[in-house]
């Protein structure tokens, strides 16, 4: 009876779940083995080496966060500020696309091809929100500013510490789309 591999895309992930939880260093053939509970042998029936890893990792971050998050926007409809809405909560939400983005920014930082592909990734976001917002604003340099702001919001608001003078995060935040969004101001629930 043959002994079964782990799957390329099972290497992939824990790889993905490694950049996320340490950057890019705690990305180790040995502790990905380790974790998947296998030997190392089997990494090298997919990969050529650790930097074959780490490209197979950001080709599958860049399809996730953009292809992906496109078509499901696409195919889920709706009107363009619910299209930006879900693009983004998509994207900079949750445990799986977040984290990674997060740690793939960090590592653009010292990796220049890695800011080559996270410049290009953020293109293609920017290019949404310029289509989605110029539906609903005519001024070609207000589009930009938008789109600016909202991917600005979407990406500091984790970083950001400061408070909000007795508001919630969640408030502050939903008030800044409203205003992104040309949408009028929400009653505060109290």
């Amino acid at each position: 009876m043959g002994v079964t591999r782990t799957p390329r895309e099972k290497w992939i992930e824990e790889g993905l779940r490694a950049l996320a939880d340490g950057g890019p260093d705690a990305v180790r053939v040995e502790a990905l083995a380790k974790r998947l509970g296998v030997t190392k042998g089997g990494f090298y029936g997919y990969f050529a080496d650790r930097d074959a890893l780490l490209e197979a990792m950001l080709d599958t971050w860049e399809r996730e966060s953009t292809d992906e998050v496109i078509a499901r926007v696409e195919r889920e409809g709706g009107d363009p500020k619910t299209k930006i809405h879900r693009a983004g909560v998509l994207t900079f939400s949750g445990d799986r696309l977040l984290p990674i983005d997060l740690a793939v920014r960090d590592w653009a930082r010292r990796d220049e091809a890695v800011a080559e592909r996270l410049r290009r990734v953020d293109d293609r976001r920017m290019a949404l929100l310029r289509e989605m917002i110029g539906t609903f604003c005519a001024d070609p340099d207000e589009v930009e500013a938008r789109s600016l702001i909202a991917f600005c919001v979407a990406i500091g608001a984790h970083f950001l510490a400061a408070g909000h003078g007795g508001r919630s995060r969640a408030e502050v935040l939903t008030r800044a789309a409203d205003l992104i969004l040309d949408r009028p101001p929400r009653p505060a629930a109290r």
